[in-house]
């Protein structure tokens, strides 16, 4: 019984200033996407609650992917920035990826252009 006062309790190594990191560097933050990834997980055929370790798990991946492609993106063009055309250099080799994101673009300027015909109708500018 001793020994175990001796050790530090759990509530005591939360507390140890690490800011929520353990000692292999794996951090203890806020989920950024996790409803997002629910509702996909679950469009994509998962159980409509999946498992917390598997959405984070996944988190994980698509923060990595994004962190990744964020640091290719800023290396090339201008340095520093990132631009809609370095991400688009990137992913030029991936056809799924690029179509998608071909796509997106397509659509996004055709809300723009609605969007911009809309209020002009609307207000007559």
């Amino acid at each position: 019984m001793a020994e175990e006062e001796d050790e530090p309790g759990f509530e005591e190594e939360l507390e140890d200033g690490s800011g929520g990191v353990d000692a292999a560097g794996h951090g203890r933050r806020k989920r950024l996407f996790s409803k997002e990834l629910r509702c996909m997980m679950y469009g994509f055929g998962d159980d409509q609650n999946p498992y917390t370790e598997s959405v984070d798990i996944l988190e994980d991946l698509v923060i990595e992917f994004i962190t990744e492609m964020t640091h290719k993106a800023m290396s090339i063009g201008r340095q520093g920035r990132v631009q809609v055309e370095d991400i688009v250099f990137l992913i030029r080799k991936d056809p799924r990826k690029f179509a998608r994101v071909k796509d997106l673009l397509t659509m996004n300027e055709e809300l723009k252009r609605a969007r911009k015909a809309f209020d002009e109708a609307n207000y007559g500018s």
